[in-house]
């Protein structure tokens, strides 16, 4: 089945700080994936940089939720985070295991939820 988004619950001992190490490369991946890798290389640093500085701080980073296929978004009401296709024909399965495998790596307890009701977005 066909995956338009993937959540990434974080469990109880797990707060925004243990995504600050593996975050730079998740938004890589998923720039990669959508083709949207800044040309200018100062660009990718400064969307990193805001991101990993609220998660060190163990708040709620801004993600990546400009326009495109697919969106990495941290909900406001829940300590999770989530990629969503936007498109109708993008499936984010194979993303969503790379970053499960990161997080795996990283040992940052998590469960996965997959096309959630995203009527709010």
């Amino acid at each position: 089945m066909k995956a338009n988004s993937i959540h990434f619950i974080l469990g109880k001992d797990s707060g925004y700080k243990d995504l600050a190490p593996v975050f730079p490369g998740i938004l890589k991946m998923l720039l990669e994936d959508i083709e949207q890798v800044p040309e200018d290389e100062e660009i990718l640093e400064m969307f990193i940089e805001m991101n990993v500085t609220d998660l060190e701080r163990d708040r709620k980073p801004e993600g990546y939720n400009r326009k495109g296929r697919i969106r990495l978004v941290f909900p406001t009401d829940r300590k999770e985070f989530y990629i969503r296709s936007y498109s109708k024909t993008a499936d984010v399965s194979s993303l969503g295991d790379r970053i499960t495998a990161v997080l795996k790596e990283a040992k940052i307890k998590f469960e996965i939820k997959k096309n959630e009701n995203l009527d709010f977005d």
